[in-house]
């Protein structure tokens, strides 16, 4: 039957956690074991035989506790079952009552971990102490007066023990379970915090290499013509870069802060320097709450445009909580790809804004809005 019980009980978790729960359990688990052993020698042994018996019998149950709250117990509690029932025996042979702990203690330890057949042998294990001490029956007869003490309280303890100690595990294994699922909430935390820096990073370095790269082949075309002007895309190329190494810096430290004005006059000089038309319209002041997060799609919409398209005119709208940016020369087919913008569109989300993208007759548009924040300006 060894296929019944697992290698051992269920362990919890790992780490500090275990050890918390095992001392919590080896608090509540041992000591009332102990105590009531204990209590049970007091009152019932009335030799030094019985005292003998009665305390190797709560030795092999202090054991098997012991070894049930570290999740190692089985191949103590085997050994502690044989040793216990013997003392059981001996004391129902000697009259000592109290000689029955420790076989029902051990017991109710092996039971609950089972993977089948529990209730099988949980009446099979109660008989077992029954019959041991029946033998007090055979040898001192007087069956009326002592059937209960020495076989139907006995076989009862054995059942009381077994549910008292299966709601214990089930009541570990809950608070187990708890502790699993903070890990894994803080491990998912951890994850969502260096995406988003791994994000912001590739904005930050993806944006500026792209920009340099654009700057330094106009002035590679300019070198000849016009050395003044190649020397102004070089210096703004050396100011670009001292800039990112600066933004980079900030958010390493958590102090990075992008500013909407600032984006819309980088991305305006950008697409003037690529050769592109740019239109800004403002219908209202922006929400500067919205204003971080729409500077970040203004920031990636303003690389896309200038890696992927073949853009001549780009519009951007500005309205109380939302921006859109619709550019021509998007002439691939099938559906958008989002994309940098897909982890803004996460990000948008999780402070209740949108984040669409289309493309319509070789123009694509990326609107980004905050809903809720514009019907609370309209019920003013």
């Amino acid at each position: 039957m060894t296929d019944s019980w697992p290698v051992s009980r269920p362990r919890w978790t790992g780490g500090a956690v275990q050890d918390r729960l095992r001392t919590l359990n080896l608090i509540t688990t041992v000591p009332p074991v102990l105590i009531v052993g204990v209590l049970s020698l007091v009152l019932t042994a009335h030799s030094w035989a019985h005292v003998v018996i009665q305390v190797v019998a709560v030795a092999a149950a202090v054991a098997t506790a012991e070894r049930w709250t570290a999740g190692d117990f089985l191949r103590v509690a085997k050994p502690c079952l044989v040793v216990a029932a013997a003392m059981w025996l001996l004391g129902a042979l000697t009259d000592s009552t109290g000689a029955s702990f420790g076989v029902c203690l051990v017991g109710s330890f092996l039971i609950p971990p089972m993977r089948r057949r529990r209730l099988v042998t949980l009446l099979g294990l109660s008989l077992l102490v029954a019959v041991l001490g029946s033998a007090n029956l055979l040898v001192y007869g007087d069956v009326g007066a002592r059937l209960w003490p020495y076989v139907g309280s006995p076989a009862l303890t054995v059942v009381l023990a077994t549910g008292f100690v299966y709601l214990n595990q089930r009541f570990y294994d809950l608070i187990a379970e708890l502790e699993q699922s903070r890990e894994r909430d803080a491990e998912l935390a951890v994850m969502r915090e260096r995406m988003r820096f791994a994000g912001d990073l590739h904005d930050i370095q993806g944006h500026t290499l792209h920009v340099v790269k654009l700057k330094v082949a106009l002035a590679e075309k300019l070198l000849d013509a016009d050395p003044a002007r190649v020397r102004e895309e070089l210096r703004e190329v050396h100011t670009l870069v001292g800039d990112t190494i600066v933004e980079t810096k900030e958010l390493a430290h958590a102090q990075r802060r992008l500013n909407l004005s600032a984006e819309l006059e980088n991305a305006k000089n950008l697409f003037e320097a690529a050769g592109i038309h740019v239109h800004i319209d403002r219908e209202a002041d922006v929400d500067p709450r919205a204003g971080e997060l729409l500077g970040q799609v203004l920031r990636e919409t303003t690389t896309n445009i200038l890696r992927h398209a073949q853009a001549r005119q780009v519009r951007i709208t500005l309205s109380a909580a939302g921006i859109t940016i619709v550019n021509d020369g998007a002439h691939e087919p099938g559906s958008p790809k989002l994309s940098g913008l897909s982890t803004l569109r996460q990000r948008m989300a999780d402070h209740g804004g949108e984040l669409e993208v289309s493309r319509s007759d070789g123009r694509f548009t990326t609107a980004a809005a905050f809903p809720a924040w514009t019907a609370r300006e309209e019920t003013r």
